[in-house]
């Protein structure tokens, strides 16, 4: 079967075109983020800790814009499958303005209520104010991540992922040297410690959302980028595909500040160490997360000419470039985690506490990256609801509690979560292996 499905020639090139400048540009952004966790870190464990939960807690309330993304994207590539050239825009049109209105609320229910927030999820009284600083800053930013991620899904789904990345790597460059200059006062610009850090990623954010406006004036008007007005029905079938996405995204957001909750219940040590293995694994799974995305279009595109066995066999293509791809990139980190971790952490005791959990996600990362690939190929075909129930099940019904209870209550510590974790994401990997495999998605229009 490996040889039958392994991608070559024409659709190794189609893959690679797509999916290369979009996991460039999403290295550069988590490369940029080790940079952020680095420049964090030498403030301390308590500043790390605070980034760590304040930085989770503005992904939940960032979760539903987000999710708008895969449905504008999917939506976008169906119409060029359909050869739909003068309206694969108003997708867009219409994911900007559910993005805007959409932000307005969570943006107020997250700014103001950020000290509460953090107070009940912080045991520690030192970490509570920084990481409420430090979230109410970043979910400023609410508004420009609808639109970037909004934005995002047109250029993916048009198979123009180089502006993407272009525009990806702008904003991270920039987002570290505002940052830079803001935690430790640099270039005239105040010291503003952990609460700098926030606010340089607040603004990087919006500066992406002007160049990824004027790129789309630029090129995208023939297409109908604020040309037309969205329809109703299109509102309504963008927010129909979109919802359980941005619902999965919510929970999936909420599962990992509550992770966060779980592991600040075993130590503040275990908190900041989470942090950093979390970021970690995020760089670690970014080749499948932008393999992903080609899928997504690739799918779509297939379906919108109406080829069930074209879109099939993307994603099993997909699937399988991707799982050699991520053992690979891996090595490193199952061989010498504690050189990988003594670039964030400076306590010797926290590099050995973290060493086992980031040797754990590196050995089984092949299967995850199944997991992560099938879920997007699932999204382009339009099946939102069964990743959306099948993902929320498995993170909530199963690995939440079962960390709660082997971490604080019986006390096995952090790697037994993360091994739980792992099993989580096996069972996800399998269950959307069958799912693909059944082909029902193959009759869902969009």
């Amino acid at each position: 079967m490996i040889a039958r499905y392994w991608p070559t020639g024409d659709r190794l090139q189609q893959i690679l075109a797509l999916a290369l400048p979009i996991i460039a540009g999403m290295v550069s952004q988590s490369l940029l983020n080790l940079v952020d966790a680095w420049m964090v870190g030498q403030l301390g464990s308590n500043a790390l800790a605070a980034v760590g939960m304040g930085g989770n807690t503005n992904y939940l309330a960032s979760a539903a814009v987000i999710g708008l993304g895969a449905g504008v994207q999917a939506m976008v590539a169906r119409r060029k499958g359909e050869q739909d050239h003068a309206g694969m825009a108003i997708p867009l049109n219409a994911g900007l303005l559910i993005a805007l209105v959409m932000a307005l609320p969570l943006f107020l229910l997250f700014f103001f209520g950020s000290h509460t927030i953090m107070s009940v999820l912080i045991d520690d009284a030192e970490v509570v104010p920084l990481a409420d600083d430090y979230c109410a800053v970043r979910v400023a930013g609410i508004f420009a991540l609808g639109m970037n991620f909004s934005f995002r899904g047109y250029w993916n789904g048009t198979n123009q992922s180089m502006v993407y990345m272009r525009t990806l790597i702008v904003m991270h460059v920039s987002n570290v040297i505002l940052s830079y200059g803001l935690i430790y006062g640099h270039w005239g610009l105040p010291a503003l410690g952990v609460f700098g850090a926030g606010l340089g990623t607040t603004l990087s954010l919006y500066l992406a959302s002007i160049l990824y406006a004027v790129q789309c004036w630029l090129k995208a008007r023939p297409a109908g980028f604020l040309a037309a007005r969205p329809s109703t029905a299109l509102l309504t079938s963008t927010l129909k595909l979109a919802l359980p996405n941005s619902i999965q995204q919510i929970f999936f957001a909420g599962g990992l500040t509550m992770l966060f909750w779980i592991i600040g219940q075993v130590g503040t040590g275990e908190l900041a160490v989470g942090h950093v293995l979390i970021t970690l694994i995020l760089f670690l799974i970014l080749p499948a997360m932008g393999l992903g995305m080609s899928a997504t279009s690739l799918v779509s595109q297939a379906l919108g000419r109406r080829d069930t066995e074209d879109a099939l066999t993307w994603g099993v293509n997909i699937t399988l470039l991707g799982m050699v791809m991520l053992w690979g990139i891996a090595l490193p980190l199952l061989l010498f985690p504690e050189f990988v971790l003594g670039l964030f952490v400076v306590e010797p005791e926290l590099i050995e506490l973290g060493r086992l959990p980031l040797q754990i996600p590196a050995l089984f990362i092949g299967i995850d990256a199944a997991g992560i690939i099938l879920s997007q190929a699932l999204l382009g075909a339009g099946a939102t609801s069964l990743v959306m129930k099948i993902s929320i099940s498995l993170q909530w019904g199963f690995f939440l509690p079962a960390a709660y209870l082997i971490g604080p209550m019986l006390g096995f510590g952090l790697t037994a979560i993360w091994v739980f974790q792992m099993i989580q994401r096996l069972l996800l990997a399998l269950s959307l292996a069958y799912h693909w495999r059944q082909r029902r998605w193959a009759t869902i229009r969009i």
